[in-house]
């Protein structure tokens, strides 16, 4: 082998070392997003500015992630008026404690959730192979404390939205809001859901841990105004500008993560706060939560 090879190869290796150092840095580059989104009747809001509606996700907790704690913690300081988590909290059997350090702030305002497997089970090694070919690979099946971090939550005025329609008024807000289990393993039932909102809402959201489409499309026929998911972390590993080489889901790779439309409904799926312990690195898809600003519509 001639020295140019050697030398191909060399500056190869130290670019793949590099690269995967800089993802590794990447998991503690938390941002915050924002959107505006004008979905309430005209005088809803009763000469307030906006609703906020504060989106986290897959924060996939292990013991000792510090940073990471004291900066989901501190969304608090953006005081929201709601907060949907849409799951995948845990990736380790004792992390339901730092998971609620977390949140714990957050937990003193109006909440709800939903579950995905990655709080029911402990992650697995990733086949890389599977991933990148779209294939869904069963779950450890090694039972992670989830109902242990539920019950907290729900203890602390949160509402779980597994499977459930619920109704409820923040401030001056008439939220109806409905979710479904995980639909990563067709855990979802959405006939037990299955409806139109009530028509007095103010605002009508659609919980799901994964953006498949199948429920997405469900959601949208049912007429809800906004549906919130994660799951898909945004790709993780995406080409430069963050675009997604593959989403883990049905969702395609142009909605992988922000905000889009769904068949006249709107669409927001968080790149989420964490990554399995497994794979802990993020390329050009840093961890964000998303702050959602709702105002009124400019109805004529």
């Amino acid at each position: 082998m001639n020295k140019v090879v050697l030398s191909s190869l060399g500056a190869g290796a130290a670019a793949g070392v590099g690269l995967a150092a800089w993802g590794y840095n990447q998991l503690n580059n938390f941002q915050l997003k924002q959107h505006e989104l004008p979905l309430l009747p005209p005088g809803t809001l009763r000469g307030k500015q906006e609703f906020r509606l504060l989106h986290v996700s897959d924060l996939h907790m292990i013991p000792g992630q510090e940073e990471k704690i004291a900066w989901v913690s501190a969304l608090d300081s953006l005081s929201p008026d709601l907060v949907v988590n849409t799951g995948d909290n845990l990736s380790d059997k004792r992390a339901v404690p730092d998971a609620l350090r977390a949140l714990g702030p957050l937990l003193n305002r109006p909440g709800m959730m939903v579950f995905g497997t990655n709080d029911y089970w402990e992650p697995r090694m990733p086949n890389l192979a599977k991933y990148l070919f779209k294939r869904k690979r069963a779950p450890s099946y090694v039972e992670l404390p989830w109902k242990d971090l539920r019950a907290a939550c729900v203890e602390r005025g949160w509402y779980d939205a597994t499977h459930k329609r619920l109704e409820f008024q923040v401030g001056p807000v008439r939220i109806a809001a409905a979710g479904v289990d995980d639909p990563h393993h067709d855990f979802d039932d959405y006939d037990l859901i299955a409806g139109a909102p009530n028509e007095d809402a103010d605002l009508t959201i659609g919980l799901l841990h994964a953006p498949e489409p199948r429920v997405l499309d469900r959601f949208a026929a049912d007429g809800y105004q906004l549906a919130l998911a994660g799951h898909t972390h945004g790709g993780q590993l995406c080409l430069p500008g963050g675009k997604a080489i593959v989403t883990n889901s049905g969702i395609d790779r142009g909605r992988a993560q922000g905000l889009h439309e769904h068949k006249g409904m709107k669409l927001h799926v968080s790149n989420g706060l964490g990554t399995s312990k497994f794979a802990p690195a993020r390329l050009w898809c840093p961890p964000s939560a998303t702050l959602l600003r709702i105002t009124e519509r400019a109805d004529a």
